[in-house]
């Protein structure tokens, strides 16, 4: 089945709690947290996921587009955070082993994240242990972002390995996600996608999981 994870940065912020209640008929509730450094934009931190965590029951889908990761994921996880996802780009191969261990000691699900430029390849050190693996179909830092369509041989790829080596693991699919373009990732091979401004840009955010869902 098909999860639905709308992106709570395409929100309004000013009023959060109302714009989370807005997307309950979806799955998942994606989080992006946005460092200044290892993506060119700055979002929300630890207390305001602690904040959502307070306002719903969401499976709170934690996007850390962070340098050096593994300083925040005990953090995080004390925040609220149920998954966590950290950037193979974003630290050395040994500490994105650490931060993922450190994960699994928190009791949250592990992730891992490739930008547009990472193969796929990249993900196999970690895969046996992974619950996800989020493949960008944009560059990280921004929403409202045009959808990649060469990432679509990525998402493939990242299936096949997942079905020779973890065949339970999520695979995530998160840029320029709405219906014109969730077919295309489904059929790839994803079965969790992040939806921003396609959920948050419609008068009717319920009917709009619900198109994204039926893809």
């Amino acid at each position: 089945m098909i999860k639905i994870a709308p992106s709570i940065l395409s929100a309004d912020f000013a009023h959060l709690s109302r714009e989370i209640r807005e997307v309950s008929a979806a799955d998942w509730l994606h989080v992006d947290v946005m460092d200044g450094a290892f993506v060119p934009n700055l979002t929300i931190g630890i207390p305001v996921v602690q904040s959502i965590r307070a306002c719903t029951d969401m499976f709170l889908d934690v996007h850390l587009m962070i340098e050096k990761p593994v300083r925040y994921i005990e953090a995080f996880a004390r925040a609220g955070a149920d998954l966590l996802s950290v950037h193979l780009e974003a630290d050395h191969p040994t500490r994105i082993a650490e931060a993922l261990k450190v994960m699994g000691d928190c009791g949250v699900k592990k992730a891992v994240a490739l930008r547009p430029i990472t193969s796929p390849n990249a993900i196999l050190p970690y895969l046996e242990e992974l619950d996800m693996v989020l493949v960008m179909t944009v560059e990280p830092g921004f929403g409202g972002q045009a959808f990649m369509e060469h990432q679509l041989e990525t998402i493939r790829q990242v299936r096949a390995l997942m079905e020779r080596y973890n065949p339970g693991c999520h695979l995530e699919v998160d840029g320029g996600i709405a219906p014109k373009t969730a077919p295309l990732v489904i059929e790839a091979g994803a079965d969790v996608l992040v939806a921003g401004s396609s959920v948050y840009g419609a008068s009717d955010r319920t009917a709009a999981i619900q198109a994204l869902r039926g893809a």
